[in-house]
């Protein structure tokens, strides 16, 4: 299954789609970048350690339920879901600046479902982020 960042037509009139390390036509290949090898490889990056700590911060939420003392607040799971967020932030906001109607291969391109996913993942990692540094433990 490749993942869906930018979606188009190719010049035979078939659709094809890329993510961070696939390009699919009919099959899939590596992708291939024309001089943005560096900003590929920072979202891909970025968006491995978004996916690195916010498990992190799963785990120490769920042992901060069972140690943590009543009326204590969450700010370790909360910090650290921050910092997924922030990850979040860079990776896709690289992706935007740099890749955004510079495929060249692509006849009327648009993002595909994998770019909206990661914003909206922004969007509720800052909430959840929030969330935990107010809640208290009751």
């Amino acid at each position: 299954l490749c993942q869906v960042w930018m979606v188009g037509s190719s010049a035979l009139g078939n659709n094809t789609s890329s993510g961070l390390w696939l390009q699919c036509n009919m099959t899939c290949r590596a992708l291939q970048v024309d001089g943005n090898e560096a900003a590929l490889k920072a979202v891909q990056a970025f968006m491995i350690l978004s996916i690195i700590f916010s498990v992190i911060a799963l785990v120490i939420f769920i042992a901060q339920l069972f140690t943590l003392e009543k009326g204590k607040h969450f700010y370790i799971p909360g910090a650290i879901v921050l910092v997924c967020w922030l990850c979040i932030l860079i990776g896709v906001s690289i992706y935007t600046a740099r890749f955004t109607g510079k495929t060249l291969q692509y006849i009327n391109p648009h993002y595909g479902y994998c770019f909206i996913l990661a914003w909206i993942c922004f969007c509720f990692s800052f909430i959840i982020g929030i969330l935990y540094l107010v809640l208290r433990k009751k």
